[in-house]
C-alpha cells in the first residue's frame, strides 16, 4: 500500500503516474483521449485501464512486461486522485467515482478523489503550508479560472469558477482569443486608414497572417473575413483537392492556429509591436477573470466571502500559452495593475506529477 497513483484525463491524452510515500515518481505511462464528456463509461474506464496498468509495469527496474492485472487482487494503491475533463457536476463526478472504484479496487471514500482536471492545477497548494488558498488558471486553446481552499483534511475545496465557456462565449486568454483578437485588430487598422488616418506601421504578423490565407498585399487585408467566416467544405474525396488547407479545419481553429504566429511576431527576432500589443489585450483578458475571482486590496471580505486575497495565495498556471515565460509575465504584469501580486507563482507542466506528490504529502488517508 505504498503507492499513489495521479491521472490527468484529457481530450487528447490520460497521463498516469505513480509515486511512493516520499513523493518520488515510480512510474508513469501516457495513454489516449479521456474526457469524460465525450465518451461512454466503458470507453473512459477502458483509457483510464491502459494509462494506469503501464505505468505501474514500468514501477520495476527494468520495467515489466507482464500485464497488470486491474482491479488487482491485492490492494495497490494507497490513494489516487483523478483530475478528469468533462467531470463539472455532481452526478458526473459519482458516475466516473463508481467506476474508477470498481477499476482500481479501492472503496468510494477518501482514498479516491475524483474531481474536474482544473483540480490538479491546485496541487502545489499542498507543497506550501504557509496559505491555503489557490486560484487555478488554464490557458492552452481555450482558458478557465478556478479558485480553490485547502481544508484542514487536506482536500481542495472549488470556491468558484469562471471562464471555460467555449470559443464562441470566451475563451479569454487562450489561444482562440488571440487569433480573434489578431484578425480585430487588423480590421480596426483597416477602420483607421479608411479614415484617412496616419498608416499603420508595417506588421510582419499581418504579412504572415496574410499569407497564411492565401491574400497578398496588406491593402487587401478585410479579404481575410470571408475566409474566417466560410463554413467548412464537406470533406468528400472530391472536394479536398480544390480547397486550401485551412479551409478543410473548423472555423475556430482557422483563429486559434493563428496564435504560433503572433508568439513569434511579438517574442522572436521582429518584435512586432503590433503582435505584441494583441497579446497584451489578451493576457489583460485573462488577468480579468482572475481578478473576479481574487479579493481587492482593502476590500471588505464580506462584500465577497469566497474571493481569495492574492498575497496569501498561490496562482497556478496551466496550459500551453501561459507555458511561455514572457506570455506569462504579461499576464503577472496586467495583474500587478490591477492590485493583484500573489505570493506564489507556479507554472504546473506535468499536472499528473505534480498531483501524485501532492498527493503522498497528505498521507495515507483512512476508508471509512
Amino acid at each position: 500500500m505504498s503507492f499513489y497513483l495521479c491521472v490527468d484525463c484529457g481530450g487528447s491524452k490520460t497521463s498516469a503516474v505513480v509515486c511512493d510515500a516520499s513523493g518520488k515518481i515510480l512510474g508513469r505511462a501516457l495513454g489516449g483521449p479521456s474526457n469524460f464528456a465525450y465518451m461512454s463509461v466503458a470507453s473512459f474506464t477502458d483509457a483510464v485501464r491502459i494509462a494506469v496498468s503501464n505505468a505501474v509495469k514500468t514501477c520495476v527496474s527494468p520495467p515489466s512486461i507482464e500485464p497488470v492485472t486491474l482491479p488487482p487482487s491485492t490492494p495497490l494503491f494507497a490513494a489516487a486522485w483523478f483530475g478528469i475533463s468533462g467531470v463539472d457536476s455532481p452526478q458526473a463526478v459519482s458516475n466516473a467515482s463508481h467506476a474508477l472504484s470498481a477499476l482500481l479496487g479501492i472503496p468510494l471514500g477518501p482514498r479516491l478523489l475524483v474531481a474536474n482536471d482544473t483540480h490538479l492545477l491546485a496541487a502545489p497548494l499542498r507543497l506550501h503550508a504557509d496559505i491555503s488558498h489557490a486560484i487555478t488558471a488554464i490557458a492552452g486553446t481555450g482558458s478557465c479560472v478556478v479558485s480553490f481552499r485547502q481544508q484542514s483534511s487536506g482536500h481542495l475545496e472549488e470556491l468558484a469558477r469562471v471562464g471555460g465557456w467555449g470559443w464562441i462565449l470566451g475563451d479569454e486568454g487562450g489561444g482562440f482569443d488571440v487569433g480573434r483578437e489578431t484578425i480585430r485588430q487588423m480590421m480596426l487598422d483597416v477602420g483607421r486608414d479608411s479614415l484617412g488616418m496616419t498608416p499603420s506601421p508595417p506588421s510582419k504578423l499581418k504579412e504572415n497572417v496574410l499569407a497564411r490565407f492565401g491574400i497578398t498585399g496588406v491593402d487587401h487585408a478585410a479579404e481575410v473575413l470571408p475566409v474566417v467566416h466560410l463554413p467548412e467544405p464537406s470533406l468528400t474525396a472530391d472536394t479536398i483537392p480544390h480547397v486550401q488547407s485551412y479551409l478543410l479545419v473548423a472555423r475556430e481553429k482557422r483563429l486559434s492556429q493563428l496564435a504560433p504566429l503572433v508568439f513569434e511576431a511579438a517574442f522572436g527576432p521582429d518584435a512586432d509591436p503590433f503582435a505584441l500589443k494583441v497579446l497584451r489585450h489578451c493576457a489583460g483578458s485573462l488577468a480579468d477573470q482572475i481578478s473576479l475571482l481574487s479579493r481587492p486590496v482593502g476590500d471588505d471580505p464580506a462584500l465577497a466571502p469566497r474571493a481569495v486575497d492574492a498575497k496569501d495565495a498561490v496562482l497556478c498556471f496551466g496550459g500551453s500559452l501561459v507555458g511561455v515565460d514572457k506570455y506569462r509575465d504579461l499576464v503577472l504584469d496586467e495583474l500587478r495593475k490591477r492590485g493583484h501580486v500573489f505570493r506564489y507563482v507556479e507554472f504546473v507542466e506535468d499536472a499528473a506529477a505534480v498531483g501524485a506528490a501532492g498527493l503522498a504529502s497528505l498521507g495515507e488517508p483512512k476508508d471509512v
